[in-house]
């Protein structure tokens, strides 16, 4: 079985203006890659054997400095639009409100969707070669594949991921 890890891309332009930004692109700040670096060099540790994120800029972008600080071939990093952020349709752009519940608005992905999603994106993560695998992508995104991964972590209300910090994802146990 894989060991897998999830690291939030680092902090973002519209992260520091408290703004939703799902499928908007949004450049990373000095501090997103400096917090890039650090996790890179953290993850020298963890004999990771392929990355995967991402094709959002912010997501590739820390991707690709982790994989310089390990070592890894940035024409290796596998790249996916299942792992995109979620799409917050018309809240895209506006003050971020963290107590929001975005269930039954017409334009933005629903659960299901995004769940359907994650799941597709943990078997084509379980299909590239290698033991250890680090998937570099998004909050909602990420707090949902923790949730596909263990289900007795729920999506609603689980804790949030910071900002380019590598975290196990840990399966449910088999009973």
């Amino acid at each position: 079985m894989k060991t897998l890890y999830f690291m939030r891309h680092g902090l973002t332009e519209m992260n520091v203006a408290g703004k939703w930004s799902g499928r908007t692109e949004t450049s990373l700040t000095q501090e997103g890659r400096d917090q890039a670096k650090l996790a890179g060099k953290a993850a020298k540790d963890l004999s990771i054997d392929a990355i995967v994120c991402s094709t959002m800029g912010r997501a590739v972008e820390t991707a690709e400095i982790v994989a310089k600080e390990i070592g890894y071939p940035l024409d290796q990093i596998h790249k996916s639009s299942l792992l995109i952020e979620r799409d917050f349709g018309s809240f895209e752009g506006t003050p971020w409100q963290p107590d929001l519940d975005l269930d039954g608005f017409a334009d933005v992905e629903s659960v299901d969707t995004l769940k359907n999603r994650a799941i597709l994106a943990l078997e084509w993560v379980e299909s590239i070669p290698g033991d250890t695998i680090l998937i570099v992508s998004h909050g909602a995104t990420g707090r949902m594949l923790r949730h596909v991964v263990d289900s007795s972590i729920p999506f609603k209300g689980a804790s949030r991921f910071s900002n380019a910090e590598i975290h196990e994802l840990k399966r449910t146990p088999e009973v």
